[in-house]
């Protein structure tokens, strides 16, 4: 057996596969990009529209849909998106991800917003890149809470405690992969609000990333899973705002919403496939550190310390290690994509 030429062998031809994609990526992207400026504009709800058929044949996508189905479906080689008529959940590639606007359907046709064609749809499948090759080369991670804030409890189980612990396993992750990596704080300090952001400014970091545990008052045995959000593209809701006027507005982090949206999805991505956890998807809001933050930011709610089962795994090292390693595979993903 001839098995280190088999290993070369195997080696050149991954090599090629994966400059095939992204060559092909590259090319989508250009064409799905020429095609954008061509969708004609319909005005529901007080907010722009484009027929859903009309994108989908520009990114070659077919629509398998019914009137009077609820369910809609758009595939290609490639890609499979699942929309529900009226309601802002969809999956892209098996991932949830929470629109801005509901798809909605009027006299037998489809419709969806466009800015959730520009910041949520396009960023995944038709990933941004760094201009002039850029590369991500430092990450600030910022471990939730601390210090006179304790976070979410169990018992005498704090959240504070659980964030630096998984900020430090998936700062070893990322630096053994080769980047820098900073914490927003590497004891049980008080960090508030608005200064971690900050911090990530300083360092010179490429992203900035805040760990969380959730927690539920109510339905504890039932609530659980992970979710990731990111700053609301500016004139939407977030996702649990419910119409609230109050809930609106720019921010400079809106500069890097489609980047914001592709960091989400691929940590989001990864914690699902790698841990099977219950996927609530990737979400919108306008939390103080992603509001001004000075990269592509997100917030990780990486599982619910209040339901039984959830919360052990949480309190056990193993697990935290491979919570962290799907965290790190999932911003090395987004590295990989902005950088091609």
């Amino acid at each position: 057996m001839n098995r280190p030429r088999e290993t070369c062998r195997f080696r050149a031809l991954m090599k090629l596969a994966a400059a095939a994609l992204v060559l092909l990526t590259g090319l989508l992207t250009a064409y799905a990009q020429s095609a954008f400026g061509k969708l004609e504009l319909t005005r529901l709800f007080g907010t722009d529209y484009v027929l859903l058929t009309d994108w989908a044949r520009a990114c070659h996508c077919q629509v398998l849909w019914s009137r009077g189905n609820e369910e809609v479906q758009l595939t290609n080689p490639w890609s499979r998106l699942v929309f529900t008529v009226d309601s802002q959940k969809t999956t892209i590639n098996g991932v949830v991800v929470h629109l801005s606007a509901p798809v909605a359907a009027r006299h037998g046709a489809l419709f969806i917003s466009l800015l959730d064609l520009q910041t949520a749809l396009h960023p995944v499948l038709f990933p941004p890149k760094n201009t002039v090759r850029v590369p991500i080369l430092s990450v600030c991670l910022d471990p939730g809470h601390g210090g006179k804030d304790p976070g979410n409890q169990e018992g005498r189980r704090k959240e504070k405690e659980y964030t630096l612990l998984l900020a430090r396993e998936v700062r070893e992750v990322l630096t053994d992969a080769g980047l820098m990596v900073t914490l927003t704080r590497n004891g049980d300090s008080f960090v508030p609000l608005p200064d971690r952001p900050e911090i990530a400014g300083r360092q010179e970091a490429d992203l900035f990333v805040s760990l969380h545990f959730n927690a539920s008052l109510a339905e504890k045995n039932q609530v659980q899973g992970a979710e990731v959000y990111c700053l609301t593209p500016a004139g939407a809701n977030s996702t649990h705002a419910r119409g609230d006027p109050a809930d609106a507005g720019a921010f400079a982090g809106n500069k890097f919403d489609s980047k914001n949206m592709l960091l989400a999805y691929q940590i989001q991505k990864a914690m699902v496939r790698n841990l099977a956890v219950e996927d609530r998807g990737v979400k919108r809001a306008r939390f103080a550190v992603l509001r001004n933050a000075p990269v592509p930011a997100v917030l990780v709610e990486a599982g619910f310390m209040s339901h039984p089962a959830e919360s052990k795994k949480i309190f056990s090292a193993d697990y935290r290690r491979q919570l962290a390693q799907a965290v790190a595979d999932g911003i090395l993903a987004y590295k990989r994509l902005v950088e091609r």
